[in-house]
């Protein structure tokens, strides 16, 4: 692609992304998806997440390289506040790509962890909108990221940010007719990315950028009513349904404008949903037709019995460094010393 980042057999880094991996220190692992693992770690004296993609036999290692190619591509060309933020990358000895340390963990592991709670209303629109200019910023590069959904968006340590991540099956909107429907995660995916030839044969169809728009319309849904999209049914289910019936959450329960807010971006027709500047603009106004929050009481009216603890009390700051491992409890040190990237990636990969 001119630059050398798509290339399979080549890769390309500019130096001033290049990590020196004697300087990079890995700790616990704090998450691990289809294609790589995540590990906690300091670089430079920063915390970081270093991001080890995975790969054994000749095809695995082929789509390995493209990935971290593509991905590293998107993460240097691209910054923005509600994007994780690029630190740098190396190929050598293994491949790693490390970011900023987001401490707040994944949106699905904290809205899993809220239920049967709804987060507050102005609070999903908050977030909604984050994320809506994340992906704003993407298209405006001509980025489609494809694999919108709360496991991909990430929070800051005080829970008031939200930024997306990922970027392994980002591509460039040129590109899409050499791309597969068979990427992201069904339920979250827009109908077009597949059919019943695709679904069963893996065979390439064309789309564009209105696919992220989709995907935002379900993790929108998801944030105002905190349930599982298509509850009941497998991906494969809820990507029939979708696909081939037509079918979508209800959006009777969500409130004020938000239902064709919803119903418009995840539209069957793709050149009939919104682009997310519009998105935006809608976001924009129905916040602002939400009553402002009731005024709170002076606490100094309450005896101490009954005394409010503060936001920032120990209870909530407690919260702030749990970890989104699916099943163990990830160590809040690194062990004593830290470890050099040769060694632990000896021992734990």
């Amino acid at each position: 692609m001119g630059d050398g980042y798509y290339s399979v057999g080549e890769f390309s880094l500019d130096p001033k992304w290049l990590i020196d991996p004697k300087l990079l220190f890995v700790g616990p692992k704090i998450g691990e998806g289809a294609h790589a693992k995540v590990y906690e770690g300091k670089y430079k004296n920063q915390n970081v997440a270093i991001k080890v993609h995975k790969g054994e036999t000749p095809e695995e290692i082929a789509k390995r390289d493209a990935r971290f190619a593509r991905e590293v591509a998107m993460l240097s060309r691209v910054q923005h506040k509600n994007l994780v933020k690029f630190i740098g990358a190396c190929k050598e000895p293994v491949m790693v790509i490390v970011t900023e340390l987001l401490l707040g963990g994944t949106l699905r592991k904290y809205l899993l962890d809220l239920r049967p709670r709804c987060l507050d209303t102005r609070v999903a629109m908050g977030f909604a909108l984050d994320i809506a200019r994340a992906m704003e910023c993407l298209h405006s590069h001509g980025i489609i990221h494809r694999d919108l959904k709360p496991e991909n968006l990430l929070l800051t340590a005080d829970r008031k940010t939200v930024k997306l991540a990922d970027f392994g099956l980002a591509r460039e909107e040129s590109l899409t007719e050499m791309m597969t429907a068979e990427t992201g995660t069904y339920r979250w995916m827009a109908p077009e990315l597949y059919s019943t030839v695709t679904l069963r044969h893996g065979e390439k169809k064309h789309y564009n950028h209105k696919v992220d728009a989709y995907s935002f319309a379900i993790v929108l849904w998801e944030l105002i009513l905190n349930k599982l999209p298509f509850e009941g049914m497998s991906n494969l289910q809820a990507a029939y349904a979708a696909a081939f019936k037509n079918v979508r959450p209800s959006a009777d329960d969500l409130p004020g404008d938000l239902p064709s807010i919803v119903t418009s971006c995840w539209e069957e027709d793709p050149n009939a949903r919104p682009n997310f500047t519009q998105i935006i603009q809608m976001l924009l106004h129905y916040l602002s037709t939400i009553s402002p929050p009731e005024p709170v009481i002076p606490a100094r009216i309450f005896t101490s019995e009954n005394a409010i603890l503060p936001p920032e009390s120990p209870g909530t700051s407690s919260l702030m460094a749990k970890r989104d491992d699916a099943g163990e409890t990830p160590k809040t040190a690194m062990d004593g010393k830290p470890r050099g990237l040769f060694f632990c990636f000896d021992q734990c990969c």
